[in-house]
């Protein structure tokens, strides 16, 4: 006796779901990871990130799940950096709040992997990086470090690309100044 008929599913008469087909997705994803995984660690780095690798690992889970519902496999790296965007702005915020309500505070320590990563002609932008608000050193770090135009930009930080040009401007106009107070 041959097994039931499916009835959830392309074969089921019912339109196929949206998204890039399923098939591929182990693929797609490997891909990914081998392609832009240190890329996206730098980018949590130089946004701050203090767990950096949890948070590109988190970000890859989040597609994992997720991979389904995206317009296409082209829009995978556009929805990583912005998760990555995100959760670097979420985990910054978090610390702010331990750090307001703790009397003591702790050196947090890089991995060797994020330190690894920023050679030391680096480490004093990075510093400078620091000085800035969030929403201004992730415009920056998309643009300049990315190469992202901003209709990209304003994806990934969910903001109009009016925003965006006023946070990069702002920003440059900041960063210039600490840098030449540095000299």
């Amino acid at each position: 006796m041959p097994p039931p008929a499916r009835t959830d599913g392309p074969s089921a008469g019912g339109p196929p779901a949206p998204g890039p087909p399923d098939t591929g997705r182990e693929a797609a994803l490997t891909q990914l990871f081998e392609t832009h995984y240190t890329g996206l660690l730098r980018l949590a780095v130089l946004l701050g990130a203090d767990d950096a690798e949890d948070i590109v690992a988190e970000a890859f889970c989040q597609l994992h799940r997720r991979w389904n519902r995206l317009r296409s496999a082209e829009a995978a790296l556009p929805y990583l950096r912005s998760v990555v965007c995100n959760l670097t702005r979420m985990r910054l915020r978090h610390l702010q709040v331990i750090r307001k309500h703790t009397d003591w505070t702790t050196g947090l320590e890089r991995s060797a992997e994020s330190v690894a990563l920023l050679h030391d002609d680096q480490k004093a932008l990075t510093e400078a990086l620091q000085r800035l608000s969030a929403r201004q050193r992730e415009a920056l770090v998309l643009r300049y470090w990315l190469g992202l135009r901003e209709s990209d930009i304003a994806e990934a930080m969910s903001i109009s690309c009016g925003a965006v040009k006023a946070h990069t401007s702002r920003g440059m106009a900041t960063l210039t100044k600490i840098m030449q107070e540095r000299r």
